[in-house]
């Protein structure tokens, strides 16, 4: 067999835009809270939801002249009232485009141009970079507006886009709902150039239903999950161990997606052991490995599996089903998911692999990306013409279904569930003066339990390799990035970078340097 299948039967996917199948639930009651502040305890009800959000869709229609297929951006991080503003605007006809709050000016930019972003909703603190990169992009102030009821250097409260009337959510044909682009995410990509990836409404949908569909509320810790379940979502604004112990604690959480240095926090810190978390059911783990030392660890201390999935921007969330049975697999497929392993021997075409056999993994199903905005040769890259999905990843497949994720050809650093593209910080360190030539690489870090990012440099002729040049170069990085590019994991000089005939760095060498030097 060299085309892999579900086992499980394929589910119906409704021919509904997301906001639409988002609050069709009917035994929802209107009362139901669906999100609470863990930090303020505000609650928003599903009726408060359904309500805001079709006044803030009216509120962007009548004051800004919002309409079908404009697009917003969101930046900000975790925010009880960040779920109104998506759905309001999906309402509205438009196309969300989330930013990660920790990202400088000059990357907000580079994300509001390409994304062709007409309005910014943005968090209190970070109303400053936003001004700048609307500057940068042409956006005037007034269309940037700030999360909460207060005016902030002259800034608009978003409140200001609640209006009386409640718009008529935008509807779409079957044919509009796979062609009709909801999401606009940006990921990193090897080329150190960020690409907004275009998920379509048919894409959240099915995804939603893959996973409603296998688990039903087993899995409802995602946002999209949750409203559709009726399930409580706790949004935590900034992390906190004591905020989210005390959240786990006093709402009565079963479900957490975690990153594996909050697991680690867990496992390790005293505060944990001052709250009751014997609610909890389900520790769900993604955005970057997990070690098997610390998954047993942490099973040891609270009797609760923790759950490996696998995703990618790309096809919308998780591709698979936990594997509760078999540590560093990331499951099963979903329903309605194809997969196969391709390898190449340098010779000929591709091969089609079997069982226990590496190789780049291949995903195929209605989750799968309509492709990366303004770029269709990296989208042709991505998705060949039967529509199957390079991930990128090497990956094998075991005779009961179960994936493992072995490596990366993508080469992406992960710090934290942040992605990290070493190129990137490559193209900046060759603009220090003193740098020749750059390498980066992610190192995992016991501590940390995450990958940090790790530059070799070669540094130019008249420069000593001293400490005070390595911590120049450390600075130089952090001023200039976001907090996750920075290079945590260190500078490490050598005479010359590792690359092949055609100047590719052979990372694999300076891998197998950073193991030998731990």
């Amino acid at each position: 067999m060299s085309v892999f299948r579900s086992h499980y039967p394929d589910v119906k996917i409704p021919d509904l835009g997301i906001y639409h199948f988002i609050t069709s639930n009917p035994n929802i009651p209107d009362s139901k809270p669906i999100f609470v502040d863990a930090v303020t305890h505000r609650k928003i009800t599903f009726g408060e939801f359904k309500k805001d959000s079709k006044r803030f869709a009216a509120g962007l229609q009548d004051y800004l002249g919002f309409k079908r297929g404009d697009v917003l951006c969101v930046y900000s991080p975790n925010q009880i009232d960040y779920a109104t503003v998506i759905y309001g605007t999906l309402a509205a006809g438009g196309k969300i485009s989330p930013a990660n709050p920790s990202y400088t000016a000059k990357e907000l930019t580079f994300q509001l141009i390409d994304s062709g972003s007409s309005v910014i909703i943005v968090h209190p603190d970070c109303v400053s970079v936003a001004i700048e990169a609307a500057v940068n992009s042409k956006i005037p102030e007034s269309r940037i507006f700030v999360f909460g009821k207060n005016e902030i250097n002259g800034i608009s409260s978003y409140n200001t886009l609640f209006v009386s009337r409640e718009a008529v959510p935008v509807e779409y044909t079957a044919e509009e709902i796979r062609t009709t682009t909801a999401y606009l995410c940006y990921s990193s990509g090897t080329t150190g150039k960020s690409k907004g990836v275009e998920s379509t409404h048919y894409n959240m949908v099915a995804n939603v239903s893959q996973i409603i569909g296998f688990e039903g509320d087993n899995l409802c810790s995602d946002l999209c999950y949750a409203a559709v379940l009726g399930a409580t979502s706790v949004v935590i604004p900034k992390f906190d161990m004591s905020i989210l112990c005390r959240a786990i604690q006093d709402y009565k959480v079963n479900i957490v997606p975690l990153v594996p240095p909050i697991i680690l926090l867990l496992v390790k810190s005293p505060i944990a052991k001052e709250y009751d978390l014997s609610s909890l059911k389900h520790v769900i783990c993604g955005a970057a490995p997990l070690s098997k030392s610390l998954s047993d660890d942490f099973d040891r201390i609270y009797k609760i599996p923790i759950q490996q999935v696998y995703g990618f921007t790309g096809f919308s969330s998780w591709t698979f089903e936990e594997a509760r049975e078999r540590h560093g697999s990331v499951g099963v497929l979903l329903p309605n998911i194809e997969a196969k392993i391709l390898s190449k021997d340098g010779k000929g075409p591709f091969l089609e692999l079997g069982y226990h056999e590496p190789g780049e993994l291949y995903v195929r199903g209605p989750m799968v990306m309509k492709g990366y905005l303004n770029d269709k040769q990296a989208t042709d890259r991505a998705i060949d013409k039967d529509g199957w999905f390079g991930t990128g990843d090497v990956a094998i497949i075991d005779p009961d279904g179960y994936y493992f994720i072995i490596d990366r050809v993508k080469e992406l650093i992960k710090y934290k569930g942040f992605q990290v593209a070493p190129a990137e910080i490559e193209a900046l360190l060759l603009t220090h003066p003193s740098v020749a030539d750059a390498a980066v690489i992610g190192v995992y870090s016991e501590k940390d339990a995450t990958e940090l990012p790790l530059a070799y440099v070669t540094p130019q002729r008249n420069n000593k390799p001293t400490e005070d040049l390595k911590q120049d170069i450390v600075q130089f990085v952090a001023s200039r990035v976001a907090p996750h590019k920075r290079i945590r994991g260190g500078v490490v000089f050598i005479d010359q970078v590792p690359k092949n005939t055609s100047g590719k760095i052979l990372r694999r060498i300076l891998r197998d340097q950073a193991n030998n030097d731990i």
